[in-house]
């Protein structure tokens, strides 16, 4: 029987180390991605896994990185809290001048234009600005300027791309990774921390005027919305499978053991393997070739 899938990968920031996990074990259990969309820290992992990078590279590069220096801020960075320029640098030595042409599969990521209010598809051009678009946090990373559009992180219209997905390898199943609670599950709370290389006088300035506080509301009001459109579009967009690592205790830009969120991941994928077995059935597989564009 073939194995063939695509996947939508949902954001997440540090949780987003669990997509590397899922993927590592659906490869191990014989399935072959065959396109992959992705929204914020899934867009970051599906580049990556679009741009040749083993789950294992994946893994290793996560683990190596000085966390605490990802979040500095250059002189074009727009409005924000923090600043991407580290993740610049270390976008720029992974992907080099790589566009979406040049990628082994199909990927595409997911952004949202401010000025417009709109979804938007980046699937063409430079990776790296993709990859930074579709990962900046309103108000916590800078927005990023491609072409006419001003594009922030794509979770706010599009947090888990199964439709972007299913476009993309029309008869293939979608296996849906969802790094969110359900609606109506307790989740833990877990505060925001400032990078430990803020400058020290700024960061007890925010301490003062409880900026750090009032951005932890904010995350956590925008991780509500999330859950609710997540699932409100998972019920409309049916993917043939959902998988859902169980990182909810995990904070937007926590620092992490990169290992232990992929392991995650790898449980997962466990759990989630009679539903992806199902998907691959002669019937299901049938009515996809009849039916196709079925969403």
């Amino acid at each position: 029987m073939t194995l063939d899938i695509s996947l939508a990968l949902s954001g997440g920031g540090a949780r987003g180390h669990a997509h590397i996990g899922v993927i590592r074990r659906l490869e191990e259990e014989g399935f072959r991605i065959r396109a992959i969309a992705g929204t914020s820290a899934g867009g970051l992992i599906g580049a990556l896994y679009a741009a040749g990078y083993t789950p294992s590279q994946m893994e290793d590069l996560s683990a190596r990185i000085n966390q605490s220096k990802l979040f500095g801020r250059s002189s074009k960075d727009g409005p924000s809290l923090l600043g991407l320029a580290g993740a610049t640098r270390m976008l720029e030595e992974v992907l080099g001048q790589l566009t979406f042409a040049d990628l082994k599969i199909p990927c595409a990521l997911v952004a949202t234009d401010i000025k417009s209010a709109r979804e938007v598809v980046l699937n063409e051009g430079r990776v790296v600005d993709a990859v930074l678009a579709a990962i900046a946090v309103p108000a916590i990373l800078p927005p990023r300027r491609i072409g006419e559009y001003e594009l922030v992180d794509g979770a706010g219209v599009n947090p888990v791309p199964v439709s972007l997905a299913r476009s993309m390898a029309p008869r293939l199943p979608v296996a849906a990774v969802v790094l969110t609670p359900q609606v109506g599950q307790n989740d833990k709370q877990v505060p925001m921390h400032a990078p430990r290389r803020f400058p020290g006088s700024l960061l007890s300035g925010l301490g003062r005027l409880r900026l750090v506080q009032a951005v932890n509301v904010y995350i956590h009001s925008a991780d509500v919305t999330d859950r609710v459109l997540t699932e409100l579009r998972l019920r409309m967009e049916k993917p043939e499978a959902i998988i859902r690592p169980k990182v909810g205790g995990i904070g937007l830009l926590d620092r992490v053991d990169v290992h232990h969120v992929v392991r995650l991941g790898e449980k997962a994928v466990a759990e989630a393997l009679p539903a992806l077995r199902r998907a691959l059935s002669f019937p299901n597989r049938l009515h996809r070739n009849l039916f196709p564009l079925r969403t």
